[in-house]
């Protein structure tokens, strides 16, 4: 099939057979962003689409682009994810976003769950809990990051190290811990998120040393980052494929 073929193809399996309003108004944008999104990037790389919908999610939750992530949610939930995969999507934003703006993404998923009928609130997916959420956190840390996780903590000014503490047993500890996606998931999703963010290669960086140590090689994160291009733009996603060739130069 050409791009327009699968464009409409792939449309018709995320959103259901229609028109979209922009369409009416704005035909040649919208067939535009339909033959790029849905005709080439959702075709480019190995991610398959439940992947690319949670990537699509994050990045639409860090952007405040609510609408679009409410028509995700859907989308979402008809290439196969099961709602807490969805939530978990969301929640993981948070250390990276703030609450208020998670909380604004978790409204929006839970109106197309209500819409659906699926029960709120949904099974806990917590495996800490106060007294070993910081030792928890850490060790996952630990096995993203490797030991520097501790030099860091040791080092740091004594007026800063509730900073490390926060992102151990907050970060790691309390997100990062849950069930419902596994670590390589999260970890790549977060990838997404600070790219999205813009302004935060550091973060970008450390996120993609994170992605190899725990599994996801330089072609998953490029498939990742070429997917969140529609949803963020090309600045943002020059930058972080910059930050993940650093990383991991080309031979």
């Amino acid at each position: 099939m050409n791009r327009i073929d699968r464009s409409i193809e792939k449309y018709n399996q995320l959103f259901g057979k229609g028109i979209p309003a922009t369409h009416v108004t704005d035909p040649d944008f919208q067939e535009i962003l339909s033959h790029f999104i849905f005709g080439e990037v959702f075709y480019q790389g190995d991610l398959d689409d439940k992947q690319r919908e949670l990537i699509t999610l994050v990045v639409l939750a860090t952007n405040q682009t609510l609408p679009q992530l409410k028509a995700h949610v859907n989308a979402a939930l008809n290439v196969g994810l099961i709602p807490v995969e969805i939530k978990e999507a969301v929640y993981q934003c948070a250390p990276y976003i703030g609450f208020p703006k998670t909380v604004n993404a978790i409204n929006e998923v839970n109106e197309v769950f209500k819409a659906k009928g699926i029960i709120l609130p949904m099974e806990s997916q917590k495996t800490v809990n106060e007294q070993n959420r910081s030792q928890k956190g850490l060790a996952t840390q630990v096995e993203i990051f490797g030991d520097v996780i501790k030099k860091m903590k040791e080092n740091a000014p004594s007026n800063q190290t509730h900073i490390q503490e926060y992102l151990s047993a907050f970060c790691f500890g309390d997100f990062y811990t849950r069930s419902g996606l596994d670590l390589k998931t999260r970890e790549l999703l977060t990838l997404c998120i600070v790219s999205a963010l813009g302004g935060a290669e550091s973060q970008v960086k450390a996120h993609v040393q994170g992605n190899l140590n725990v599994g996801n090689d330089k072609e998953r994160m490029i498939d990742a980052i070429t997917h969140c291009l529609p949803y963020m733009g090309f600045p943002k996603t020059l930058n972080a494929l910059a930050c993940i060739n650093e990383i991991s130069p080309e031979n």
